[in-house]
């Protein structure tokens, strides 16, 4: 994980504000978030294994997910660039299980926080100045 530097940290606005404004830029909200804070990513590379993510906490209001209904604000926290590292094929630990299956259909990372190419962290710091931009303006 590499922390980059943001005009964006510490803006603080409604959730469905920020939100609308980094789909433009075809971030979404991560699958790890809960009613105090989450993340929106971006994945860099077509194998969706380099992400920008945009971290946040909620600091009023309750966060119902990615969904208009929602009184939530936000503070954008420390933008980082990290790469996650799966097993390519098959695992070989899989146990088929009925239920399981519903939840358990993806691998967890070998590496969750693997070494980031310098190509990469200039990919993401060169998003990150496009979102910078025209923040919410």
């Amino acid at each position: 994980m590499i922390p980059i530097n943001s005009s964006i940290e510490n803006t603080q606005e409604p959730f469905d504000k920020i939100r609308n404004y980094l789909h433009s830029f075809e971030f979404v909200l991560g699958g790890n978030w809960d009613y105090e804070h989450g993340y929106f990513d971006r994945y860099l590379d077509e194998g969706h294994k380099v992400w920008l993510r945009i971290p946040f906490e909620v600091t009023h209001g309750r966060l119902e997910g990615d969904t208009d209904a929602t009184d939530a604000v936000i503070r954008v926290g420390t933008p980082f660039v990290l790469k996650h590292v799966y097993n390519e094929g098959l695992d070989k630990e899989a146990q088929i299980r009925t239920y399981g299956a519903l939840v358990d259909q993806f691998q967890e990372p070998v590496d969750k926080d693997a070494p980031v190419d310098d190509k990469w962290v200039q990919q993401a710091k060169d998003m990150l100045q496009e979102v910078e931009r025209s923040w919410l303006h």
